[in-house]
């Protein structure tokens, strides 16, 4: 490696992350076989399954070098980089998530939506339903089509010029966590704020819809009804439980909100309501360590009892990430409408996005739709999303600021310790801390018991069978 010293670099450039001194981390290497033992246990009510098991394994692994990296060198100045693999896992590496989030944002940004309105509708559901959709995959599958169904014939509605046939286009993200690590399922969709209707043989008519408060309040009482409806249709709950909750106050629990609108035109705000609803289900900076046994999670807004923060053990965090994990081969979006992979106005939409003109309502009749292309599935590289996250491209050298090429990927132990070792860098993999049994009751005094709480010793011997 050069000698060349990076102390003088220039401000914004990427520098490798380091997890190990993450504090989620330390609590993972340290409790994580304590808290799968727990599991094991008859007498322990939670679980976790083998999948998330696997992702905290991984997740450990994840930008550790002495796993393996990629090697990058600078022609210029021969500065050399290493970069750590990632485990590319779903639920519990941060780094990760926000690899995906990154990468789901850029994807639909910049082929899926074009340039037209796009407004977010959050739809949640009651308490009394959220444990069959949180727990049941087919039951989140039958009450989405559901919700989106009342939103395009809300939308078609708005537009009295178009025909019954005019569809939406549609990305709805399914949300099983809360803000404060808490199961939550609740659905966000990023609808274009308008239908889609062919007009001639070549032609594509858009028209805008705007809803206003007291449309919005119908549509929560329709999805209301039909949702409550096919709860009971699969026997989840009585019809009278049903009428009952028709009766409540407030909406029943059901929430339908509609008031974030992005205008077509807002491209970077567009990316970051994509990235919203695409977000994983914590986030890093928010867990903050108090001591060995107490943690703090800090919540993005106040809860309605005032609280800012979540006092959770270690063991009680890797509990709720990993009730959090999703389930394996599980979309945690899908689209929906003109928008949908095989919908046949799909690749007349997405080619919107590159400055197309498109026949509006208020557009003379007679205007030529411009040819289809045909889009490849977007496949960004990783130094491309680094730099959309950071807004540093990471393969700049530190030193000279040159342009820099991976030039070799190192998995063999003797030679990653062979390049570890003469820089500093931990040539072994971090130990995992191994399971550990409940603290002993340590012999203490007796003339401090009352000090400590305890209940002072009776001073006769109490027979109990005389009251039976």
């Amino acid at each position: 490696m050069p000698s060349k010293s990076i102390k003088d670099c220039a401000p914004g450039l990427y520098s490798r992350r380091r997890p190990a001194e993450t504090p989620l981390y330390q609590v993972v290497q340290k409790h994580f076989e304590t808290f799968r033992a727990l599991c094991q246990d008859d007498w322990e009510e939670q679980s976790m399954p083998p999948y998330a098991e696997r992702e905290f394994r991984r997740y450990l692994e994840c930008g550790i070098l002495a796993h393996g990296f990629a090697r990058a060198r600078c022609d210029e100045c021969g500065h050399d980089f290493l970069i750590a693999f990632s485990c590319k896992g779903r639920g519990v590496c941060p780094s990760c998530n926000a690899r995906r989030m990154v990468e789901t944002a850029a994807h639909l940004l910049d082929h899926v939506f074009p340039k037209l309105p796009v407004r977010q509708w959050v739809v949640s559901f009651p308490k009394r339903l959220r444990y069959f959709l949180q727990h049941d995959g087919k039951v989140r599958s039958a009450a989405l089509p559901i919700v989106l169904r009342i939103i395009e014939d809300h939308i078609r509605a708005r537009s009295p010029r178009a025909s019954p046939t005019a569809r939406i286009g549609a990305v709805a993200f399914l949300h099983q966590f809360g803000s404060s690590l808490n199961a939550h399922t609740h659905f966000h969709v990023c609808v274009i704020d308008g239908v889609f209707e062919v007009t001639s043989e070549d032609g594509l008519a858009f028209f805008e819809a705007t809803p206003d408060t007291a449309e919005i309040a119908e549509v929560q009482t329709k999805i209301r009804r039909r949702v409550l409806r096919m709860f009971v249709q699969r026997g989840l709950i009585e019809s009278d439980e049903a009428k009952t909750m028709l009766a409540w106050e407030h909406a029943g629990g059901f929430s339908v909100e509609a008031s974030v609108r992005i205008e077509g035109s807002d491209r970077q705000g567009l990316e970051r309501l994509l990235r919203y609803c695409a977000r994983p289900p914590f986030a890093l900076e928010r867990i903050e360590v108090l001591d060995e046994h107490r943690l703090l999670y800090h919540l993005s807004k106040p809860m309605h009892d005032g609280r800012t923060c979540v006092h959770l053990t270690p063991l009680e965090l890797i509990g709720r990430i990993a009730a959090l994990v999703p389930e394996p081969r599980s979309h945690r979006h899908r689209y929906y409408g003109v928008l949908a992979p095989n919908a046949r106005l799909r690749s007349a939409v997405t080619v919107l996005i590159d400055d197309a003109e498109v026949q509006s309502q208020t557009a003379p009749d007679g205007t030529e739709q411009p040819e289809s292309t045909s889009r490849s599935p977007a496949r960004y590289l990783w130094a491309m999303l680094l730099a959309r996250i950071y807004e540093a491209f990471p393969l700049t050298c530190p030193v000279c600021g040159s342009p820099m090429t991976i030039i070799a990927f190192i998995t063999d132990p003797p030679v990653v310790r062979h390049i570890l070792d003469p820089i500093g860098e931990p040539s072994t993999p971090p130990g995992i801390s191994p399971a550990r049994g409940p603290p002993e009751c340590e012999e203490w005094d007796e003339s401090s018991d009352n000090e400590l709480g305890f209940e002072p010793v009776p001073q006769y011997e109490y027979d109990q069978r005389i009251d039976w």
